[in-house]
């Protein structure tokens, strides 16, 4: 896991090596154990490393080939690297190192640009024709690794965070109409390629894209996964499902284990953190640490879920840590949380997620989520409602659940030269039209699921979870993201993911392995009463913000409807229950924070 920037020029002059300099440094977090840098000509590349895989310089980044004439930085794992490395070898490549980053490096010079079809992990990797002058820059199948872009006539810049690219300089911060419109209507998620910065585009997850040295860009997309039932398995019976699936889900905790380094595992007490643990345990895995939060209960709401993940701990014998978190440090995290945002997100699980990491990064460097599994196996509460109706009605039954404003929402909210600079009064309400129409998803819930694990799942609890640990040099590892369990698991029948309220088949599949206690318990979520009911000094907080002179020059959002917020700060909530007031103060702190 580790930080990457560089930059190639199409108008024949050198590249800005201070540039690629300055994007590096930010990333000191994300790798604080190394640093390099490499240029030739036209093209330049710097790199951050936290050590996870073959601790020696050896693998030291950017990595140079010269026998190839590549050279690449990476930030991910691969976990098959030494499946690949033996049959590279086999091939007649030879090997200097003993991590994954050249392994990534002899792929590219062994299969080209099919390279990633080999790769079984999570990466954003550049790479560089030498001679040749191509750039070459792949990001993982469910985008767990994060690649950021700014293109103009004459160059491109690519770093693993906007931020980063922010400090490179020569950039457009002003704001893109429509990720505004997404990230107001579409719960803060953006998706790919746009930021709410006009300068800087995603990556697509799945995605190779070539840079040719005249500025010719071409890409390809080299994964869909399909939520559709396959001739096959038209014969499975639950049984089979539940084999299957457990089977797929013990490789893929199994795989993530890959380090030189020990490996721990987050541990909510939920079912999804908790079944990792438990097939950890089965695997033989002893003295694994475990990390739980808590917070300071507020109005009633409770802040901590410790009673089922210390009972998680005690059946399965880890080595349990509590971190509890009280008012004041929340807080003050709360700085800390912004600038690690490479996008504003306004989940208030990226707070628990930092504080969290905080202290988890001083006990390991690697940590194993359960992220994933509720937008693949169908565990949230707008999917039931789409069994069973049609695809035009299911867009409309999807959006009421999931969206925190229709058109008529975002007029209330949005100044009304950036609505009308979008080009739509439902820039959201379009882009779900268009996905549920898509091929490849069998059904309504099918289509829903898809969108989730593909769209929304990326661009925020993946996005959150990578941000937030990286912040303090602590690798998240997603085993429900495996690209072969989730090709399993999107193919699995509807009925079989939304029996028991949900999640029904990895249920069964827990009832072998998990007390009943933390299988049939309420869902759950990171408890953090007080970001969710504003008040005292956060609320005085949020005023500032959203009062002071760069918001009110600024001029996204209509004064008077930001002053009937702060009037009932508490009063206006989404379909999903986030504060209306607090989605809009996080993206002006965002914004003053880093632009």
């Amino acid at each position: 896991m580790c930080g990457l920037a560089g930059e190639a020029r199409f108008d024949g002059s050198a590249a800005d090596v201070a540039a690629v300099a300055r994007m590096t440094a930010t990333m000191s977090d994300r790798g604080p154990d190394d640093s390099g840098s490499w240029s030739h000509g036209r093209v330049a590349l710097g790199h951050r490393r936290l050590k996870i895989i073959d601790l020696s310089d050896t693998s030291s980044q950017p990595i140079v080939d010269p026998v190839s004439g590549l050279v690449g930085v990476f930030n991910g794992c691969i976990y098959n690297y030494r499946e690949l490395r033996a049959q590279l070898q086999a091939r007649g490549h030879r090997f200097f190192s003993q991590g994954d980053a050249e392994v990534v490096l002899k792929a590219y010079s062994e299969w080209g640009l099919n390279f990633v079809d080999h790769l079984l992990g999570m990466f954003a990797v550049a790479i560089v024709e030498r001679d040749r002058g191509r750039v070459v820059l792949a990001r993982d199948r469910l985008g767990i690794k994060p690649l950021y872009v700014a293109s103009g006539s004459s160059a491109v810049r690519f770093a693993s965070t906007l931020p980063a690219l922010l400090a490179g300089g020569s950039l457009d911060c002003s704001i893109d109409p429509v990720a505004l419109s997404h990230y107001l209507s579409f719960h803060s998620v953006v998706p790919a390629p746009r930021t709410i910065l006009n300068g800087v585009r995603k990556l697509p997850p799945a995605t190779v894209r070539v840079y040719e040295p005249d500025g010719e860009v071409h890409e390809q997309v080299y994964w869909r996964p399909s939520f559709a039932r396959s001739m096959e398995r038209a014969h499975w019976s639950d049984r089979d499902w539940q084999e299957a699936l457990l089977a797929g889900l013990t490789t893929a905790v199994q795989r993530r284990m890959v380090a030189d380094v020990p490996v721990g595992v987050l541990l909510s007490g939920g079912l999804d953190s908790s079944l990792v643990v438990a097939l950890l345990a089965h695997q033989g895995q002893r003295g694994l640490s475990t990390f739980s939060i808590g917070f300071d209960s507020v109005a009633g709401q409770a802040g901590d879920e410790f009673g089922y993940s210390d009972l998680v701990a005690d059946t399965f014998s880890t080595v349990h840590h509590q971190i509890r978190v009280g008012a004041d440090d929340l807080l003050s995290g709360l700085d800390g949380t912004v600038r690690a945002m490479s996008e504003p997100m306004i989940s208030h699980d990226c707070v628990a997620f930092y504080l969290l990491s905080q202290v988890v990064a001083q006990q390991v460097k690697v940590v194993q989520s359960g992220q994933g599994a509720d937008e693949l196996l169908g565990g949230y509460h707008w999917y039931r409602p789409l069994a069973g109706i049609g695809r035009s009605r299911a867009r409309r039954t999807y959006a009421q659940a999931f969206c925190d404003r229709d058109a008529a929402g975002l007029a209330q909210v949005i100044n009304p030269d950036l609505l009308l600079a979008a080009g739509s009064h439902d820039p959201a309400g379009d882009y779900l039209t268009e996905q549920f129409d898509r091929d490849g998803a069998q059904t309504a819930v099918d289509a829903g699921l898809r969108i989730d694990t593909t769209v929304m799942l990326v661009d925020d609890p993946v996005k959150r979870v990578d941000n937030m640990t990286m912040a303090w040099g602590l690798e998240a590892r997603v085993p429900f993201l495996d690209h072969e369990f989730v090709e399993l698991a999107a193919g699995c029948p509807p009925e079989l993911k939304l029996a028991q309220s949900g999640k029904g088949v990895l249920k069964e599949i827990a009832r072998r392995l998990l007390p009943w206690e933390v299988i049939d318990r309420p869902k759950g979520y990171f408890p953090v009463p007080g970001l969710s009911h504003l008040e005292g000094k956060l609320l005085d907080r949020i005023s500032d913000v959203l009062t002071s002179p760069a918001a009110r020059e600024r001029g996204l959002f209509r004064r008077g409807y930001v002053d009937s917020l702060l009037a009932a700060p508490n009063a206006g909530l989404t379909p999903l229950r986030g504060n209306k007031l607090w989605q809009l103060a996080l993206l002006e702190m965002w914004l003053q924070t880093h632009t």
